[in-house]
């Protein structure tokens, strides 16, 4: 049963009157205010005056981080394309020990993009199951997405999941493969999927031909996918508008998924028993692992006050410090139905338990606890300040290292 739709007011007029017979505006006599009213003007304006140096300091340091940013990628992936190149033998000889070396370096970026948010108060605070408990498995994450920085997030969240992070494979709009961090991705392996009706039957068989050539050859684990396919805010009108048509539920805070990019997923990366069920893990029994996808992992992201982070402040820095909750569920692969109106059944209704998430939290300020919890319990996710600082250091020495090997042979040469 869907809920109704708010219908929305009409304007306000007034009888007798009409746009064409109201004439020219006439101009506000001046009123002078009382002396009370004037004091209380004076004021606000000190208020004002006395914020200027808090919101110059604001001004100055989103500066400085943005300049740090811009030397950061600019070292940090210029050497790490720099190292795979020269580690392309290697590749040749030995390719899973290559991607592992790769896929090391790509950990080490997303966890300098993480380092950003970090130092500027954007912490993770995470709910549900422990999602390291499967972290040398292969799984999927669906994830909720309201804004940009929904992937900064789960960079910060999952370093220290083992090496999740470097055997993940991300799904993401193919816009991000002209940014700065593109060729990165491109290198690893991520695929870059174009939206839009004219080209869905295309992406998705670009998708399943990209897992076939990629996944498997390069040892990926997880793959991290927004069902939704874009932003929140963008997509909340069309979806209640389908669910309306549809007698689907009608949601507010998530949309409807997709199901196409997740049937790709999950026919080519389940391992098949002979009979043709799926081989999935069991939760109670983690050592028994089977080849092929294993887990589904449901992520629910929630900001306060249901504002969320765009990759410009998690850069500048100039938001007050915020709290980011996390909530995981896992699934295990044997219980999810492979069939695609099944799946599709099964789909939906993560994203109504996501509803149902986030307007408690919304509501209380977290997660509800479990069934058979009295409550909830979350784990505060950190980062070590002196491996953020190993790391960086490595980047910056190697950006010297490159520079002057380059220039070397640009010498030797001209």
């Amino acid at each position: 049963m869907t809920s109704p739709v708010p219908r929305r007011a009409a304007p306000l007029t007034l009888r007798g009157s009409s746009p064409l017979a109201a004439g020219p505006p006439r101009e506000s006599p001046r009123v002078a205010l009382p002396e009370k009213d004037r004091t209380a003007a004076r004021v606000s304006m000190a208020v004002t005056l006395e914020e200027a140096p808090w919101l110059g300091w604001i001004v100055v340091k989103a500066l400085v981080r943005f300049a740090f940013m811009v030397a950061n990628n600019l070292v940090a992936i210029s050497s790490y394309v720099c190292y795979v190149i020269v580690l392309q033998p290697l590749r040749l000889l030995d390719s899973k020990r290559f991607w592992y070396i790769e896929g090391i370096m790509y950990k080490w970026l997303l966890g300098m993009v993480a380092s950003w948010g970090w130092y500027a108060g954007y912490t993770v605070m995470e709910w549900g199951d422990d999602i390291k408990a499967v972290s040398k498995d292969e799984a999927v994450m669906l994830v909720n997405h309201q804004a940009t920085g929904d992937v900064c997030t789960l960079m910060m969240c999952l370093q220290d999941k083992g090496l999740v992070v470097a055997q993940m494979m991300w799904l993401m709009d193919h816009i991000f493969k002209y940014t700065n961090f593109g060729i990165v991705s491109l290198i690893h392996g991520d695929f870059f999927i174009r939206q839009g009706k004219s080209h869905r039957d295309q992406q998705l068989l670009l998708l399943k031909k990209h897992l076939e050539n990629n996944y498997r050859s390069r040892d990926r684990k997880w793959i991290v996918l927004f069902p939704e396919g874009g932003f929140l805010r963008k997509r909340r009108e069309t979806s209640q508008a389908y669910a309306k048509k549809n007698n689907l539920p009608f949601l507010t805070h998530v949309t409807l998924p997709r199901i196409g990019a997740t049937n790709i997923i999950l026919s080519s990366l389940v391992a098949r028993q002979e009979n043709g069920s799926p081989a999935g893990g069991d939760a109670k029994e983690l050592e028994s692992k089977s080849k092929g996808l294993q887990w589904i992992i449901d992520t629910t992201i929630a900001y306060p006050k249901a504002e969320p982070i765009d990759i410009q402040t998690w850069i500048l820095g100039y938001r007050k410090p915020t709290v980011t909750h996390v909530h995981y569920r896992i699934f295990p692969i044997k219980d999810v139905p492979l069939e695609t109106d099944d799946l599709a059944d099964w789909l939906y209704q993560r994203f109504i338990e996501k509803e149902e998430l986030l307007s408690h939290f919304y509501e209380t300020g977290a997660f509800p606890p479990p069934k058979g919890h009295k409550e909830a319990v979350s784990r505060e996710m950190t980062l070590s300040n002196m491996w953020i600082f190993l790391i960086q250091s490595f980047a910056f020495l190697s950006g010297y290292m490159w520079y002057n090997i380059i220039q070397y042979f640009y010498h030797c040469l001209f």
